[in-house]
């Protein structure tokens, strides 16, 4: 068990944390808030079930994974042939990437070959591009329907979902996620250059001088 947790501490650490936030965190509050907006346009409030499948809180979900998604697909994607020298986050412009052979240790679609080979060189990449895609429809979807939600309490019409999306609302709504995204792992390129974190993965040896790209 030891040895478990010592292996697998940061995905164990990692998920708690997301579990926390989101049971403990955003349904909890998210539910209350909700709720209270309800009870102020004289409407019953939704249990705790309920609102698990609400307009609100997959809404409110989705467009923050899709912020997510997005930033680690391009991430992934562009760091492949793009370089910032002296970034813990790049790889070196003057090396070439390094070539390892093919061992009966090395993952199947390796060992096969041909095109499945070529889809797992970019299976990050594509994985992060699915999960993305996944979550801006549902974010889409969800948006819509939150917003006639909304509407009908006013006693407006309902829009069509091609309305919704071709609204400044919705893109506000993703914009103001991935700009923060964006801005987050552009930090994290450049402080990574002169900023230091000992025992860090993320950072440079503290030793390690600024023009030194890559851990």
């Amino acid at each position: 068990m030891k040895r478990l947790l010592r292996d697998n501490g940061l995905s164990f650490v990692l998920i708690g944390l997301f579990l926390g936030t989101y049971l403990g965190g955003q349904v909890f509050s998210g539910w209350k808030a909700h709720n209270e907006e309800l009870v102020q346009a004289r409407e019953p409030p939704l249990t705790w079930r309920e609102y698990l499948t609400s307009a609100h809180f997959i809404e409110a979900t989705t467009e923050n994974w899709e912020s997510e998604f997005l930033q680690m697909f391009l991430y992934v994607f562009i760091t492949a042939f793009l370089f910032q020298r002296g970034s813990a986050e790049s790889n070196d412009p003057d090396e070439p990437e390094e070539k390892r052979p093919v061992t009966k240790a090395s993952p199947w679609p390796v060992r096969k070959g041909g095109w499945v080979r070529a889809l797992y060189n970019h299976s990050l990449s594509l994985a992060f591009a699915v999960l993305f895609l996944a979550s801006f429809w549902t974010h889409a979807v969800s948006s819509a329907r939150l917003e006639n939600e909304e509407r009908a309490r006013q006693g407006k019409p309902a829009v069509t979902f091609a309305e919704h999306i071709a609204g400044a609302k919705f893109w506000f709504e993703s914009f103001q996620n991935w700009q923060s995204e964006f801005l987050a792992i552009g930090s994290m390129v450049i402080l990574s250059i002169f900023l230091r974190e000992k025992g860090s993965p993320e950072s440079k040896a503290v030793e390690a001088p600024h023009v030194e790209t890559g851990g």
